[in-house]
C-alpha cells in the first residue's frame, strides 16, 4: 500500500479505535483480517503508528488541537503526528503543509505542558499515581511510554537456556538472558517468532519477565497439586506445568472459555501432560468447591486494570474509569476468597495482579489478612532467594513490586501467602 494510502487507513482505524468501546489489539486483528493484501511492513507501520497515538493521545490531542492550520479531522492529525515509518515513507505519506505542521508542533516545549498531558494520563489515574509514588511518579509515567521489550520464557521441560541463546546467536538474533526470571530471554527487534523452529518446537514461549516470577514465587513441585485460578490462555500454566516437570495435577480454571482455548495449542507444543483446563461458570463453581482443602499450591492472578501494562495496552488508560477499579476490587476480593478454600493447611497461594494501583494490590491482601487468621503473608524476597532469585529491589513492604522504570518489566504486585498449618491455625 502507498504511504499516503497508509495514513488515512490509520485515520480511519483511529475513528474505530478512539471509541474504546473495543481493545486496541481486536480493532487492529479485524483489520488485518478484513486486508489480507496488507504486506507485513505495512502492517508494522499501521500498528507502530496507532499504538504511538494511544500512548501520547492526551499529548496529542492537545497539540492538535492549538494549532489547526493544516485541517482535516482530528484523527488525521493524530495519525500524522505519530506516524512511526522510516523518513521516505514518512515523506511519501504527508504533504510538505503536513510535514512542516508535524516538525513544528513536535518541537515544541512540552515542558510547558501539566504533567498529565506531557504524560498523556487521564486525570484520575495521574492524581492516583501521584499520590501513590511520589518522587517516582515522573520516572514512572515517562516509563510507561515507552513500548516494551520481547520477552521470551524458556520451557525447561523441553530446552536449556544457554542452548535456546545459541540457537539465537546462529540466527543473528540479538538475545540476552533477562536480570531476574532464571528462565528468561529478551530478544531485541521484532523477529517472526512463528516461523522459528525454537517457538515451534515449544521451547520458548512469550512472556514478560515480571510474569514469570509469579511462577518463581509459587514454586510449585514435582507430582503437587496445582490450581491456576484465573489461567486466561495460559502463559503462567505453562510455566508452572514446567516447574512440576510434568508431574503431578495443574488445574487451569477460567470462566472463559475461549481464553481456555488459546492455551490448547500452546499447551501442544510444550509437551507438558500435567494439565488440565476447566471452564467454570463464576469463582464459587461447583468444579472449585469439589476441590476445597486439597490443592498444595493456587496462584490467582486476578482479573484487574491492566494499567501495569501500558507498554503493550496503552488504550487501558482511557477505557478504565475510576468506578471501573471499584467493580474490579470487589470481584478480586470474591475471587481471593474462593480460591483460598482450596488450600491444604500449609499450603500456598500467590495473589497477583498486573495493576500499578494499591487498592487492587495490598488493598486486597490486607483486607483478606485482617478477615482470615489461618493465613499469613510471607516474605517475598524470603521466597524468590529460596528460588535462586536476588529478589531484594523487587520487593516492597514484603510483597512482589515490580514496575518499568525500575525493572524494565510490565508492572507487577503479588503476595505470598501460607494457610497455618492446623496446629497453629486461628494463632
Amino acid at each position: 500500500m502507498k504511504p499516503r494510502d497508509l495514513l488515512y487507513t490509520a485515520r480511519d482505524v483511529l475513528r474505530e479505535m478512539l471509541r474504546f468501546d473495543a481493545a486496541a489489539d481486536a480493532v487492529l486483528a479485524r483489520l488485518f483480517r478484513a486486508r489480507p493484501q496488507l504486506g507485513k511492513a505495512d502492517r508494522q507501520v499501521l500498528a507502530d503508528t496507532l499504538y504511538q497515538v494511544l500512548r501520547h493521545l492526551r499529548l496529542f490531542q492537545t497539540l492538535a488541537a492549538s494549532d489547526e492550520s493544516i485541517g482535516g479531522a482530528m484523527e488525521l492529525r493524530l495519525a500524522i503526528l505519530g506516524w512511526s515509518g522510516n523518513a521516505q515513507s514518512l515523506h511519501a505519506a504527508l504533504s510538505p503543509e503536513q510535514l512542516e505542521w508535524r516538525k513544528r508542533l513536535l518541537a515544541q516545549d512540552a515542558m510547558a505542558l501539566p504533567e498529565a498531558v506531557r504524560w498523556s494520563l487521564p486525570e484520575w489515574l495521574a492524581v492516583a499515581l501521584q499520590a501513590h509514588y511520589g518522587a517516582e511518579y515522573a520516572a514512572l509515567a515517562q516509563s510507561l511510554l515507552r513500548p516494551a521489550p520481547l520477552d521470551l520464557r524458556v520451557n525447561v521441560h523441553k530446552a536449556r537456556r544457554e542452548a535456546v541463546l545459541d540457537v539465537f546467536a546462529r540466527l543473528g538474533l540479538p538475545a540476552r538472558v533477562t536480570p531476574y526470571s532464571p528462565w528468561g530471554i529478551r530478544l531485541e527487534g521484532k523477529p517472526a517468532l512463528q516461523d522459528l523452529t525454537v517457538f515451534r518446537e515449544g521451547w520458548v514461549e512469550v512472556q514478560d519477565e515480571g510474569s514469570q516470577l509469579l511462577a518463581v514465587l509459587l514454586a510449585p513441585r514435582r507430582g503437587e497439586m496445582v490450581v491456576d485460578f484465573c489461567a486466561g490462555a495460559g502463559g503462567k500454566t505453562l510455566a508452572l506445568g514446567a516447574m512440576m516437570r510434568s508431574t503431578g495435577r495443574l488445574y487451569a480454571f477460567d470462566v472463559a472459555d475461549y481464553r481456555l482455548a488459546k492455551l490448547k495449542p500452546r499447551l501442544l507444543r510444550s509437551g507438558l501432560s500435567n494439565v488440565y483446563p476447566v471452564a467454570i461458570a463464576h469463582e464459587r463453581d461447583e468444579r472449585v468447591k469439589r476441590l476445597a482443602g486439597k490443592m498444595d499450591r493456587v496462584l490467582v492472578d486476578a482479573p484487574c486494570s491492566g494499567l501495569g501494562t501500558l507498554r503493550r495496552n496503552p488504550d487501558m488508560k482511557w477505557r478504565q474509569k475510576p468506578e471501573d477499579i471499584s467493580e474490579l476490587t470487589t470481584k478480586q476480593a470474591n475471587i481471593l476468597q474462593s480460591a483460598a478454600t482450596l488450600l491444604k493447611p500449609g499450603g500456598r497461594l500467590v495473589y497477583a495482579t498486573c495493576s500499578i494501583l494499591p487498592e487492587e494490590n495490598s488493598g486486597i491482601v490486607n483486607a483478606f489478612l485482617s478477615a482470615h487468621p489461618d493465613f499469613e503473608r510471607i516474605p517475598a524476597d524470603a521466597v524468590l532467594r529460596q528460588q535462586g532469585v536476588e529478589g531484594e529491589n523487587l520487593v516492597t513492604q514484603g510483597d512482589l513490586q515490580l514496575l518499568p522504570n525500575r525493572h524494565a518489566t510490565d508492572g507487577f504486585y503479588a503476595a505470598v501467602l501460607q494457610r497455618r498449618p492446623a496446629s497453629s491455625s486461628g494463632g
